[in-house]
């Protein structure tokens, strides 16, 4: 599926997206830690550590490390609750809506570990399009690192994991996209590039990405330069 038509220049051609929301197409991160640390004192754990695991990882999945002896829906409705009242500091992201716009609606997904209405909720804020077809992490059984939200979200456009391409900012969203047998670009916005090892390909944002729309069912081509294959990060 990928091809290279200089050592600088890369050309990926797929069928369909796959975008993490926060960190790709915007960053919530100050009302995140915000919220979090909230939390951490309402329930009595360290604020840091809480800070340390909840990167890429579904709430639901967090509070259950965190409390196990707590019932962890009524615990998600409460992390839910800080959130959704909490926009303050949230920021679309570099080049998305030129991205967004050259899209055609029927070939991206918006794949995250947030719950739906959290999810909208910040699309809305943001000013962003929705996207026709959202995998949230409320609506699969298990949240990445698992490759289940990418493989939801393929089925969901209608077409092979093996066809789409992810674009991620967390290790784990990069796992779970090679382990959905994607194609996985990541941003180097919230995690370093050693961290991200495990991406085909790593861009700083998607500022300098062009999308050519192929006639037909010819699908989609990306076009972008990346500061460094993330494989080849990983055995440098």
């Amino acid at each position: 599926m990928a091809s290279s038509t200089t050592p600088a220049s890369i050309q990926l051609r797929c069928k369909g997206i796959l975008f993490d929301m926060d960190g790709i197409l915007i960053s919530s991160m100050e009302s995140v830690e915000r919220c979090w640390r909230r939390y951490a004192a309402l329930r009595g754990v360290d604020a840091e550590y809480v800070m340390s695991i909840t990167q890429g990882c579904r709430a639901i999945d967090t509070v259950k490390r965190l409390r196990p002896d707590l019932d962890p829906e009524e615990e998600l409705n409460v992390i839910e609750g800080f959130e959704l009242a909490d926009c303050d500091g949230l920021t679309v992201l570099p080049g998305v809506p030129e991205l967004l716009v050259s899209l055609p609606d029927s070939r991206w997904a918006v794949v995250t570990s947030a719950t739906e209405k959290l999810a909208r909720k910040r699309l809305e804020a943001a000013g962003l399009p929705l996207p026709r077809y959202f995998v949230t992490g409320d609506r699969v059984t298990n949240g990445k690192p698992h490759p289940e939200p990418f493989l939801s979200g393929a089925a969901r456009l209608g077409f092979a994991p093996g066809d789409c391409v992810v674009f991620e900012d967390a290790p784990s969203g990069v796992r779970a996209g090679r382990d959905a047998d994607c194609t996985v670009v990541a941003t180097t916005y919230s995690h370093s590039a050693e961290e991200l090892g495990e991406a085909d390909y790593l861009i700083v944002d998607v500022t300098g990405l062009s999308v050519s729309v192929l006639p037909g069912d010819g699908g989609i081509v990306l076009n972008f330069i990346p500061v460094v294959s993330g494989k080849d990060k990983a055995r440098a």
